[in-house]
């Protein structure tokens, strides 16, 4: 289990190949509400075939997720969350063989997702809820750690950080330590700097910025920024979908950078930026 090499990360449920460079992650929200896609895959049937697409496209991991995590957003039940994702789950896995992540912070909806197909838990709360540790090292699984600032419905109203790089760096790998003191082991652990949750404008440039600072830390980094606030207030731009060159500025930055995993709606176009970057970064 862990690192077989360089390239390949290998567990009991899944397996990733890094040789060929950074993945693509492909959001899958099987919710109404979602800031870019809400209510589009909201259908089992839609969001299966969307996974399908996905893959084909490109796409390594397919993260589904029932529950919206906008700023402002309220939370959503356990129950209700399970009936949104699982038969999204084993529809994919049934069919395709990718690597499913179950976009959660509730340990029973993690639970039953991994029992549908998925193979990779990713927490928003970077395992604050000790049962989350607990069933990761139970069942052998990857794990996704981001960093957020309170909670969704309040992150947007006044971040501060004394320094958010250092900040956010120490958060994570603190709580990777943590993860590895359930049983998680070190490589099977993605750190995610969470942009867009809790930062502003300037705290996400500062982390892209320096996300090399994070691939320093030997941990595999996940980074999402597709479509978000972040990029409108740049650009002018103020619909989500029409984000997507801003979008491939950054997937472009981070993959030079070495980060391990882009986290998209658009997955076709994003994996062409991913590889014009790894040919010139070999060159």
């Amino acid at each position: 289990m862990g690192l077989t090499d360089d390239a390949i990360l290998a567990w009991p449920t899944g397996r990733l190949d890094f040789s060929a460079g950074p993945l693509v992650m492909g959001v899958l929200n099987v919710t109404p509400d979602s800031f870019s896609d809400g209510g589009d895959f909201f259908d089992a049937g839609r969001a299966v075939d969307r996974g399908f697409q996905m893959v084909s496209e490109g796409a390594a991991i397919i993260d589904v997720g029932g529950e919206s995590t906008r700023p402002g957003s309220e939370p959503v039940s356990p129950a209700e969350q399970v009936r949104r994702v699982v038969g999204v789950v084993e529809g994919i896995a049934r069919r395709q063989q990718v690597a499913i992540s179950i976009d959660t912070h509730d340990a029973d909806v993690a639970r039953t997702a991994l029992d549908a197909g998925a193979s990779i838990i990713n927490d928003i709360t970077a395992l604050s809820d000790p049962r989350m540790g607990e069933l990761a090292a139970e069942r052998r699984v990857s794990v996704v750690l981001m960093h957020m600032q309170g909670t969704p419905a309040t992150m947007q109203a006044e971040p501060r950080y004394d320094d958010v790089v250092a900040d956010v760096l120490q958060f994570l790998c603190d709580r990777a330590e943590r993860a590895q003191s359930f049983g998680i082991d070190r490589e099977l652990i993605f750190i995610d700097p969470g942009i867009g949750f809790g930062k502003t404008l300037e705290h996400n440039l500062l982390l892209l910025k320096h996300i090399d600072r994070f691939v320093a830390t030997g941990y595999r980094v996940l980074v999402g920024t597709s479509r978000k606030s972040f990029i409108g207030k740049i650009t002018g731009r103020e619909r989500p979908g029409d984000r997507i060159f801003g979008t491939a500025a950054t997937v472009a930055l981070c993959a030079a950078a070495g980060v391990s995993v882009l986290r998209v709606h658009d997955v076709a176009p994003m994996v062409d930026v991913v590889m014009i970057a790894q040919a010139i970064q070999r060159s």
